[in-house]
């Protein structure tokens, strides 16, 4: 049982001390690409922990499906991890565990369902006010463009994205007269940037833990960093390729509204976002670049070798 206790406390202390402390960081402002794979790493640990001690649990609560678990491995690994006669105490565990999982997937499930009703009824919106052209009638460029850019009537500066399979750059007129080209680039770039990295997908997974674990704080966390992250990491992608000034401008020029996409909480981050543009810190050094990395991706290998740690001693 000391591989299902391990895990459990594992993820215990990965769902509550980690999250406070990388949230008071001030490095994800210069990495936020970075910060957005420790997060997610983070996570993966946490549930990793979980769909592990619910494996073992089982196997200690029914003794069927041990011999099912354990039914390819060389003698004495089963023995080693101590499940026999724990049957009460995995019963509970298995049960607490089982329950997490299927409210996860429950939540998963909802908030996917209502993202695409969402999208799909702001496409038919798009569509009622600019209906599209058929392929035929299209540029050859255009019609092959990856993320079509749609100009409404509006005199009220806007732009944003539609992700999806059928995503959509959008911008108003009032946009296009307040925008100079470099500026118009830079924020297409950034909106680009949101859907090529499937950042509604992040968004989502974070939204549905969090509405699922109301209590747990690493997927609160999780759900208020990515909506941050996920806007400096378009920031970044469109200063890199029309730079920093530029960009800040087009942002603090349309008053926030250049991101309308955007729900409120990451609206109210627009003016710091606009002087982290504006004073240009630089990217950590490599070397802790490397030491993130590789300690985001030590937090998932921590688990598994946690959970074969008794088979693996009987085999040397």
């Amino acid at each position: 049982m000391t591989a299902l206790l391990s895990l459990l406390l594992l993820g215990l202390l990965l769902a509550t001390v980690a999250p406070s402390r990388l949230a008071r960081a001030r490095w994800p402002e210069r990495e936020p690409v970075l910060a957005l794979l420790v997060w997610q790493m983070l996570v993966v640990a946490v549930l990793l922990c979980c769909v592990l001690s619910l494996l073992l649990a089982s196997a200690a609560a029914l003794p069927a499906w041990r011999d099912v678990v354990f039914s390819g491995a060389p003698d004495g690994v089963a023995d080693a991890y101590g499940l026999a006669g724990r049957e009460g105490w995995g019963r509970l565990s298995a049960a607490v565990l089982a329950a997490g999982g299927l409210w996860t997937a429950l939540s998963l499930a909802r908030e996917i369902r209502s993202a695409r009703a969402e999208r799909g009824h702001r496409h038919a919106q798009l569509v009622r006010r600019a209906p599209e052209l058929p392929a035929s009638l299209l540029p050859r460029r255009r019609a092959a463009a990856k993320e079509p850019l749609v100009v409404l009537e509006n005199v009220r500066p806007q732009a944003w994205s539609l992700p999806g399979p059928r995503a959509r750059l959008v911008v108003t007129t009032g946009a296009l007269q307040q925008l100079s080209d470099r500026e118009l680039a830079a924020v297409l770039s950034h909106e680009r940037g949101h859907v090529r990295a499937r950042h509604h997908w992040l968004a989502q997974c974070a939204q549905a833990l969090a509405t699922g674990f109301p209590g747990v704080e690493v997927f609160s966390a999780f759900r208020d960093q990515v909506a941050v992250l996920v806007e400096l990491a378009a920031d970044d992608r469109a200063a890199r390729r029309h730079g920093r000034v530029t960009t800040a401008l087009a942002l603090a020029e349309l008053n926030s509204e250049v991101f309308a996409s955007c729900p409120p909480r990451q609206l109210a981050q627009s003016p710091a976002r606009v002087d982290r543009l504006l004073l240009g810190e630089p990217r950590l050094p490599r070397r802790a670049r490397l030491a993130w990395t590789l300690a985001a991706l030590a937090a998932p290998v921590t688990a598994a070798l946690i959970a074969a740690a008794p088979g693996l001693s009987t085999l040397f």
